[in-house]
């Protein structure tokens, strides 16, 4: 199952520039790297990112991100992909643009 994490461009190039990362300061702050799966993320955009239009949409495979990728309560008590590692390059499945349209967020083909 792909997960997707938001980041802002210039976290995105910091992360591609060291080969890892671990995660945007709301992550760092929490401990763990925030996730959103595919039926979650764009509330995530709308709710973190709304006004925000440079951004990168990156996927990643949860099954091979390893025992460290926990499932736990958050927004209305649903379940959000938690990470408790960095994140490495060889993580990334894709990544695409995230613009911001005049309705929201316009998100890749194939996303939901």
């Amino acid at each position: 199952m792909l997960i997707y994490k938001i980041f802002r461009r210039p976290e995105w190039d910091a992360y591609r520039a060291a080969g890892q990362t671990a995660g945007a300061p709301i992550d760092i702050a929490d401990g763990f790297i925030h996730f959103s799966t595919a039926a979650q993320v764009a509330e995530t955009a709308a709710k973190w990112f709304a006004t925000e239009s440079d951004l990168v949409l990156v996927a990643f495979n949860s099954t091979t991100l390893g025992p460290m990728l926990k499932w736990e309560p958050s927004r209305g008590g649903a379940l959000f992909p938690h990470l408790y590692r960095p994140l490495t390059l060889a993580d990334v499945v894709w990544d695409k643009s995230l613009p911001l349209g005049a309705s929201g967020h316009i998100f890749p083909e194939g996303v939901w």
